[in-house]
Order: structure tokens, then C-alpha cells, then sequence
């Protein structure tokens, strides 16, 4: 394993469409949501792990799973958990462990991750961040993995790359929004537009260089708190100033101002598993488009069905096509599949009507 690779696992999510699974205190990627036998973060760590050493990967949460975090990944210890006292986004987080592994390594190089992807070829995957790494190593490039479009998805940013490049790596010319249906169709059709996933690669040096350049009042507040990086007055400095620092994506703040964006067409299969119906298009179905977690199914006249289970029991379905069934301890959810996307509303209405209890 290379020393001077480094990763950043950003794990403090709710995953609110994931509920009642998912919940404020105990989030998707702290689950198996594959019925697996590995936790979504257990199976990210174990993907790095691969290629980077334990001592040299990071988790960004929120300070309420330090336990859950350390518990699920014995490998590491708790300076290597970097906990946001109040949710800022991904550019703060990202900048302060970029600075924590500078101090460490000036010759990092750096792999920002979800923690909640679903990525089944993972000798693809590794192979596709060697590339990533060699190239950030020889220039001052700022990376991404851009996902090979299947269908025209109104639910993902766009990645569109330069069409003249003849390279794996090409330049990128623009980020765009999720678009409307239409606008997604047009996308596949030039060809040169990948799914945004949120897999970002690059130098420490050059990230840091990105920050001052594009964002210097962030750059300012964070360099600030140099010295005491990684050493035991870190805990203090980010509960004074972490607070200050502007509620940004690193794509907003970075990766849409730099000229230095550069994208490689992921090689591997993936899927970000941010809603029941992503599961249900990840998880083998029966002969009827059902798909089951850890469930014992008895299936009737039933098609196209997400069910999971907390536990290994008997659930009976009998003339049901296309829900969503979840049955959790202290929560049952039947919900059509086709209104996934309003979960989220749901929540709040549960939460407005049962408080905190069931969210």
C-alpha cells in the first residue's frame, strides 16, 4: 500500500428517504441495507482498504456517531474520526481534513467518498483510482469519476466533458443542475455527459491551492486552526470556528470555479442507493420483479414489491404491485413505490404528529 494515499469517507447523512430504516439517530450507511452482513460504511471502508492504508482513512460525521462510527470500524481510532459539531455541507469538511492530511503528508494524495454507495466491481473501481492518482500526482489536476449514463435521470447532476479530448481523462466544461426529463434525454444523446456521484481525487496540495484561490474565506478560517491540527487542541478550534464557515457543496465552492476539473468515465457499475426504489433496481428480484431483505416472502399475485425487514420473518404479500414495505421494531411502512421521492415529506409529517420518537 502507497503511504501517500489517502481517503475521506463523508458518512454524516441522514438518508431521510430511507425511512423508517433510516433514521436521525441511526443513519442508512450505519445499516446493511443489502443484507450483506456489512454496514454500507463497513462496506466503503473494506473497498479502500484495498488500496489505502487503515491509519490513512478518515471518517467525516456528525459528533452524535462517533460511537456508532468507531463500533462498526474497529480498524481505526478516534483521531481519525473528524466530527462536525453543526452540519455544514461538504466544502468545510472536505477543507479541514484536506489540512489535517497536509500537516500529516504534504505528498497526499486524497479520495473523497460516500459512504453510502453501492459499487459491485470493486478491482474496476481501484484500478479506475490508480489512474486517478497517477495523473493528480503528475499535474495539478482537481478529479472527479463520472458515471456512464443508463437512462435519462432527472435526479443527479451532470458532469459534461470536453468532446475533443481523446484522453481517458478529460477536461471538464461545465457541472450541471438535475434537469427536467427532456433536458436528460438530450444529455445521453451528445454523449459526453456523466452522472455527477460525488467521487472526487486530487492532491492535497492542489485542493488546498483550490480553496485559496476560489474560496479564500474559508481557506483563512481553516488555516487558522493549522497548528493545532491533529494534535489535542483540534477538538477546540473546530467548536469555535467550524460554526463560521459557510453552508457549501464542494461542487458550489470548488469543482463549478477551478479550471483545473478534469473527469474519468467510471469503468465500474455503481449505484448511490438514495432511495427504496434504488435498492429495489440493486437487489435480485423474484420471477415477479420482487425484491427482498431478509425477509422470508410468501408472494402472491404481487409484482414489483420493495420489501425489507428488520429481522428474519414470515411476511405475507398477496395482491400488491410496485410498494414499498418496510417493516421495522416500532414502524410499518406501506408506501407506493412511484411516490418514493416524498418520503422526505412524509418524515416531517410524522415527525409534526409523533415527534421524535419514530424519526
Amino acid at each position: 500500500m502507497n503511504k501517500d494515499y489517502y481517503a475521506v469517507i463523508m458518512a454524516g447523512g441522514i438518508g431521510s428517504r430511507f425511512w423508517p430504516v433510516s433514521t436521525t439517530d441511526f443513519p442508512k450507511q450505519f445499516h446493511d441495507m443489502l443484507g450483506t452482513g456489512q454496514t454500507l460504511l463497513q462496506k466503503t471502508f473494506s473497498r479502500l482498504n484495498k488500496m489505502i492504508p487503515s491509519e490513512n482513512i478518515l471518517v467525516l460525521t456528525n459528533e452524535r456517531y462517533l460511537q456508532l462510527t468507531l463500533k462498526q470500524l474497529p480498524q481505526i481510532e478516534e483521531n481519525q474520526v473528524v466530527l462536525e459539531p453543526v452540519m455544514r455541507n461538504t466544502a468545510p469538511c472536505i477543507l479541514l481534513s484536506a489540512l489535517k492530511i497536509k500537516k500529516q503528508n504534504p505528498n497526499a494524495l486524497m479520495l473523497v467518498a460516500p459512504s453510502d454507495h453501492w459499487i459491485e466491481d470493486e478491482d474496476a473501481f481501484l484500478e479506475d483510482v490508480q489512474i486517478c492518482f497517477d495523473a493528480c500526482q503528475r499535474e495539478d489536476y482537481l478529479m472527479t469519476l463520472g458515471i456512464k449514463p443508463t437512462f435519462p435521470n432527472t435526479g443527479y447532476g451532470y458532469i459534461e466533458a470536453e468532446k475533443k479530448e481523446n484522453s481517458v481523462i478529460k477536461k471538464v466544461k461545465q457541472f450541471r443542475e438535475k434537469p427536467d426529463y427532456e433536458t436528460a434525454k438530450q444529455f445521453l444523446a451528445e454523449g459526453n455527459f456523466m452522472w455527477n456521484a460525488g467521487i472526487f481525487l486530487w492532491s492535497v496540495a492542489s485542493i488546498s491551492e483550490a480553496f485559496e484561490e476560489n474560496n479564500l474565506v474559508m481557506h483563512a478560517l481553516f488555516s487558522e486552526g493549522i497548528p493545532a491540527y491533529n494534535t489535542s487542541e483540534e477538538k477546540e478550534f473546530i467548536a469555535k470556528n467550524y460554526e463560521k464557515a459557510e453552508n457549501i457543496s464542494i461542487d458550489y465552492a470548488i469543482m463549478e470555479k477551478a479550471d483545473n476539473v478534469y473527469v474519468k468515465k467510471a469503468s465500474f457499475d455503481w449505484n448511490d442507493l438514495g432511495t427504496w426504489g434504488a435498492l429495489h433496481d440493486k437487489m435480485e428480484k423474484d420471477s415477479q420483479e420482487n425484491a427482498v431483505v431478509r425477509a422470508i416472502p410468501y408472494m402472491k399475485d404481487s409484482h414489483g414489491n420493495m420489501v425489507y425487514s428488520a429481522s428474519k420473518k414470515l411476511v405475507v404479500v398477496d395482491g400488491i404491485d410496485d410498494y414499498i414495505i418496510v417493516d421495522k421494531e416500532d414502524v410499518l411502512l406501506i408506501y407506493p413505490k412511484k411516490k418514493e421521492q416524498d418520503i422526505k415529506t412524509l418524515l416531517a409529517e410524522v415527525k409534526k404528529n409523533f415527534g421524535k420518537k419514530y424519526t
